[in-house]
């Protein structure tokens, strides 16, 4: 796998925590600090540690795994460590870990003392395909996703493939639905590749792919001004269910189950406002369907879900913002709904 040239940083796919020890040896910063949590802890910090243990000037900060972490108060925690361990404006933050590692530690690093060098160590599918590429940082509040954060690049992103070995197949499915949305959104071909591939374990050639196509979109528009909106499909509506999720559920959904029911419901607005082929949105809707399990979404719930819409970032003067599909592959971005057509989408998803 050749290594992908970002926005000014590197992402390695090869030799990867080697390229990784490398990097701390050549980048001479006075402390060195990894942010993990007891998962990653367990099954690959030990990797990590065997690559570096001729150095000494670098200390651990451990989190709660899960989406409850990615708050400001455990945010203050980061911070208060590397103040405690002594970080100063040559430190570095690898973060090693899933989404949240990548989202929260890249948010502490891009804030403390105005900012400090962090580099990713993706360690879940999800955030080797999504979170760690394209510079985005960020923590929720009121279980409001990332709408505190930054725009900020890492120095470099070190995908270590062996860490999928890790994962249960709950996991994999998360950050599969980001890899189907790549296909959907820029690349027919990607779809269709993925849908005729095991998706139990998608192959590292599957990886890059999906990681070329989301830098690419990147690069393109950094700040999310044009075409980066792309990367949004699904996560309209997707991001209001997994809030409902993770206030309610106990068993909560996960980003991509959530982001799968956003991807179904928003093809079918797709079918009703962008021309969206009748054959499409079946494509969609039973690919997704075999994949992922069902969820129940009660009618009660929908004036709550609506209010969580119209919170989203993404969002222009008051109004639910969405991306949509004109075709398998090719995406129409800045489309307003409304509650009425939203709702009508959640009603396809439920009456499936």
């Amino acid at each position: 796998m050749n290594t992908i040239q970002s926005d000014n940083y590197p992402i390695y796919f090869e030799n990867s925590i080697d390229e990784l020890a490398n990097f701390v040896k050549q980048g001479h910063y006075s402390r060195f600090f990894i942010l993990t949590d007891e998962n990653t802890a367990e099954h690959c910090l030990p990797l990590v540690k065997s690559k570096i243990e001729d150095q000494d000037n670098f200390d651990i900060i451990e989190i709660n795994a899960g989406e409850e972490s990615k708050d400001i108060d455990f945010c203050i925690g980061v911070w208060k460590m590397l103040i405690d361990f002594g970080a100063d404006r040559k430190s570095l933050l690898i973060n090693l870990g899933g989404g949240v590692i990548s989202d929260l530690g890249g948010f502490a690093a891009s804030t403390f003392k105005r900012g400090i060098d962090f580099v990713h160590v993706p360690t879940t599918l999800l955030s080797q395909v999504d979170a760690s590429v394209g510079g985005k940082t960020g923590i929720d509040i009121d279980s409001i996703k990332n709408i505190i954060g930054t725009f900020t690049q890492p120095k470099a992103v070190f995908i270590e493939l062996g860490f999928l070995d890790t994962l249960p197949p709950r996991q994999i499915l998360s950050g599969l639905a980001e890899m189907l949305k790549h296909g959907l959104i820029q690349d027919a071909a990607y779809w269709h590749q993925l849908k005729a591939s095991d998706l139990t374990k998608p192959s590292a050639e599957l990886v890059h792919r999906s990681v070329a196509i989301k830098n690419k979109i990147t690069i393109e528009d950094p700040h999310e001004k044009g075409i980066r909106k792309a990367l949004n499909f699904g996560h309209t509506i997707g991001h209001a269910v997994e809030t409902w999720s993770l206030i309610n559920d106990k068993d909560h959904l996960s980003h991509g189950e959530a982001i799968a029911i956003g991807m179904i419901c928003e093809a079918y607005l797709a079918h009703k406002k962008t021309n969206l082929p009748a054959g499409d949105l079946q494509e969609i809707t039973a690919t997704l369907n075999s994949l992922y399990p069902r969820y129940t979404i009660e009618e009660s719930s929908f004036d709550t879900l609506f209010e969580y819409m119209k919170k989203d970032k993404k969002n222009q003067s008051g109004n639910i913002n969405c991306t949509l599909l004109t075709n398998i592959g090719v995406c129409n971005i800045d489309n307003i709904c409304t509650e009425a057509e939203l709702r009508d989408s959640l009603l396809y998803y439920i009456n499936l």
